[in-house]
């Protein structure tokens, strides 16, 4: 389920305004339906940003998959397969920063990822969109350090005035056990 568009810009515009540097950021979308494409749809990203003049964009895990469709990285590792000529008017400029798991570590107290963090399984807290939706709907308590508390309130106010309740089917990843 999306979360709408109202919703997921009021959502960014809490960020800005409580935790971002304000003369740092732009809040500019572009008007693109997610395709659930998966690698192709992160290859179609970067051609818009780069296209608006984004140099770098974030490849996550499973980067516009849907369920276990696509494999977990198979959208980063779509960017190592395009040719380059050398001619920038050919190449794809807008690069991938490949984000691996990312999670909030009690141990470390705060964000990080396995590249960054020394630590066990015990004391992650596993990111998933999927998983925060799902909790959303079913009304159910957020992990602690899971989101900012004022955007976690927003989305359970969004969720809350929903009348028709949508089930969210969890993504194998999204309990990080393969992690």
């Amino acid at each position: 389920m999306n979360v709408g568009l109202h919703t997921r810009v009021k959502a960014i515009e809490i960020l800005i305004e409580n935790y971002f540097v304000k003369d740092n950021v732009i809040n500019a979308g572009y008007p693109l339906d997610m395709r659930y494409a998966g690698p192709r749809e992160g290859l179609l990203h970067a051609t818009f940003r780069q296209n608006y003049g984004i140099n770098n964009m974030l490849i996550g895990r499973d980067h516009a998959g849907v369920g276990d469709f696509y494999g977990l990285f198979e959208a980063q590792d779509i960017f190592d397969r395009i040719p380059t000529t050398g001619d920038d008017a050919k190449d794809l400029l807008c690069k991938p920063m490949k984000i691996d798991w990312t999670f909030y570590c009690s141990k470390c107290d705060g964000m990080a990822s396995l590249r960054t963090c020394p630590h066990d399984k015990d004391s992650r807290v596993i990111l998933s969109g999927t998983k925060l939706r799902k909790a959303l709907s079913e009304g159910a308590e957020i992990v602690d350090h899971f989101g900012r508390d004022e955007v976690l309130d927003h989305l359970k106010e969004y969720y809350a005035s929903l009348t028709e309740k949508v089930e969210v089917k969890m993504q194998g990843a999204a309990s990080g056990d393969s992690m």
